[in-house]
């Protein structure tokens, strides 16, 4: 059967990115050879990292042991109950810019709306550690949960992945490393939750050419992002990136089945829009359980701007519906009409 997604009709960009759209520095593009890295994520620490969340029960930092250094995490509990379960959550930035504090608005709404504990992961970032690097700070910081989370009070045998952008992209390969690997914690993902996720390091589906431009993310700028976390051959001496399958970044390429139930998100008018809702065909196609809903009118990257339009607050409680109904934590609102 056909993948169904939902969506209400919509013909235009919502009115309510009107302001930001005139803005010409809203147009994401790569830096200039007068910029830097560091300014240019300066810049997006700036604007997301400014978007306040609401109070939570808890918020615990950690610093763990990563394949060659340590890797930040970030633990939200949304009340002291024991035995929560946990969203590990990888943030978007197309591999180059975000943090733990860009995202932190995001992880506090999914714990308090899911029931769930939310795991934040502040893995190393393109062009500095290109691919596989920041999939290997995100494995780290899952199987740290593996081992750690019952010392901690967390369920870690009910976990699910997710991340928006570049962070959906980790979440599945993250998943795929994990069963390729065997790892015991393979078992406890109960599912995967994708926010206009980057999938396609081609960047040619159609609506990476409809909204190439003028739509916030530029295919200019997410082409760039895919330069910066495939290495452009730099950087990899001894050859370690050849050595790691290349499905592990192109996951389109891989082979899903066995993954858990997956929701993706997609935006109207977000360059991604397609590839995403490509990947829950593959996925579907795979005999993966997939709910795939489209936002009308939205732009990518709307989920971090509950300021501009409440879709940012109905998408995550869309997300953290499903995720509550897998993980069986808070008040879940699974809907399962979207499965067939």
């Amino acid at each position: 059967m056909a993948l169904t997604v939902t969506s209400r009709s919509g013909a235009q960009v919502d009115p309510c990115f009107a302001e930001l759209l005139a803005d010409p520095r809203a147009q994401l593009r790569p830096p200039s050879a007068q910029s830097s890295i560091g300014a240019f994520r300066q810049a997006f620490e700036t604007w997301l990292g400014a978007v306040q969340g609401p109070p939570i029960h808890a918020v615990e930092p950690f610093r763990v042991d990563g394949p060659s250094n340590p890797v930040a995490l970030r633990l939200y509990r949304p009340s002291g109950s024991p035995g929560l379960p946990v969203i590990v959550f990888l943030h978007g930035g197309g591999f180059v810019v975000g943090s733990l504090e860009t995202h932190d608005a995001i992880c506090r709404e999914l714990a308090l709306k899911s029931g769930a504990a939310v795991l934040a992961v502040d893995y190393r970032r393109a062009p500095e550690c290109p691919f596989p690097g920041p999939l290997e700070d995100c494995y780290a910081g899952l199987t740290w949960l593996a081992h750690h989370g019952a010392g901690l009070g967390l369920d870690a045998t009910r976990i699910a992945l997710c991340g928006d952008s570049a962070g959906g992209n980790l979440a599945v390969a993250t998943a795929l490393l994990a069963r390729e690997r065997g790892a015991p914690v393979a078992a406890c993902l109960r599912h995967l939750g994708l926010i206009y996720p980057v999938i396609d390091p081609l960047c040619e589906s159609e609506s990476a050419h409809l909204f190439s431009d003028g739509y916030v993310l530029t295919r200019q700028v997410m082409q760039w992002f895919w330069s910066c976390y495939l290495g452009g051959g730099q950087n990899d001496a001894d050859g370690e990136r050849t050595k790691w399958p290349a499905y592990l970044a192109a996951v389109m390429r891989a082979d899903p089945t066995g993954l858990p139930l997956a929701t993706i998100l997609t935006a109207e008018f977000d360059p991604l829009r397609d590839e995403g809702e490509a990947f829950a065909r593959h996925l579907r196609a795979a005999g993966v359980r997939v709910i795939c809903r489209r936002y009308p009118g939205m732009l990518h990257g709307f989920v971090s701007l509950p300021s501009l339009t409440p879709s940012a607050g109905q998408a995550i409680a869309d997300l953290a519906g499903d995720l509550a109904a897998s993980l069986g934590s808070g008040n879940a609102s699974f809907v399962h009409s979207h499965l067939e």
